[in-house]
């Protein structure tokens, strides 16, 4: 199976994870299997990497990739906000590092039929987890023009929402709206042709919003992360790469959430709640693709790789 996707930022996030021949490492977000094969590259004969993926094609195309390093690797098909389950269910108490490269693989990206890009025409689908019943036909054509509306604004940052929102629930009142170009034409008639000229596709910040909405991506992130960085050893890393500022912004709060001490108000002359920080964030910005990696993959335009390790 060709599952192509070029793994973005994968030097400097192999490198901010420190790894220790002997460690144990998690590869939340497998895809490919491109961070994957770079951390089995740096690890001994006790080493493990565990790749989890919900797509199962990832898990295929990744076991392939991987099957020169298949003593060290252990793929599970499975959503990482599960890892608590997963390392108790393979007896692993604790991990020394975790990277994840959120967001939609190039693979979902090209294979037409996912119906992920507003390039290609497909079915409109959308789900990472092929077994999951909500795809993108249900949101778009069951949910309200007030659900649409909010779920487009919020996590496309879209500020037509509304009259996409409006044209899309007028157009499902002839027909249902089943293919990823007929929603393409509906958002192009949506947007005034004036704001169509400039800046990216009209489609791209609506498309981002249903696929987050179907994954529930957001939605999972803070917590997974806390339970990460409560499997984590002491010095262990978590290194996560985002590609909108929505993920972004909710990985910079955790991140400084968890690496906080003193909760005390500051008129108080000395601390009294004895809350001592769990973590340091090491990228005090976020590390950003260099121009020469943009050059060969324009899809790293917009990622950016924050990391924290436990104290």
């Amino acid at each position: 199976m060709n599952f192509h996707h070029v793994s973005v930022l994968l030097k400097e996030s192999i490198d901010a994870l420190n790894i220790k021949p002997q460690g144990i490492y998690v590869d939340a977000t497998l895809g490919g299997g491109g961070h994957s094969y770079s951390i089995c590259e740096k690890l001994g004969e006790k080493g493990k990497i565990i790749g989890i993926d919900q797509d199962a094609d990832a898990i295929a195309a990744a076991a392939e990739r991987l099957e020169y390093f298949k003593e060290k690797t252990i793929l599970i098909n499975d959503n990482f906000k599960n890892i608590k389950l997963i390392l108790s269910q393979l007896k692993i108490p604790s991990i020394d590092g975790v990277i994840m490269d959120l967001g939609v693989s190039s693979h979902q990206l090209d294979v037409a039929e996912r119906g992920f890009s507003y390039q290609q025409d497909a079915p409109l689908d959308m789900r990472m987890d092929r077994k999951k019943p909500l795809s993108a036909y249900n949101i778009v054509n069951e949910y309200s023009e007030e659900e649409l509306s909010k779920v487009i604004f919020e996590y496309g940052e879209e500020k037509w929402a509304k009259r996409i929102a409006q044209f899309i629930v007028q157009e499902r009142k002839n027909k249902p709206i089943t293919t990823t170009q007929a929603l393409v034409d509906i958002i192009k008639k949506a947007v005034p042709a004036a704001a169509r000229r400039e800046g990216p596709h009209p489609a791209k910040r609506t498309f981002q919003a249903i696929r987050i909405a179907v994954n529930d991506e957001l939605g999972i992130l803070k917590s997974a992360i806390k339970d990460f960085v409560d499997v984590l050893q002491p010095q262990g890393r978590i290194a996560i790469i985002t590609f909108h500022s929505l993920e972004d912004r909710i990985v910079k709060q955790t991140f400084n959430e968890l690496s906080r001490g003193c909760e005390c108000p500051p008129q108080l002359p000395v601390c009294i709640c004895r809350k001592k920080p769990l973590t340091k964030v090491i990228t005090k910005k976020p590390l950003i693709p260099s121009k020469e990696e943009l050059i060969h993959n324009p899809r790293a335009r917009s990622s950016k790789l924050r990391v924290l390790e436990k104290l």
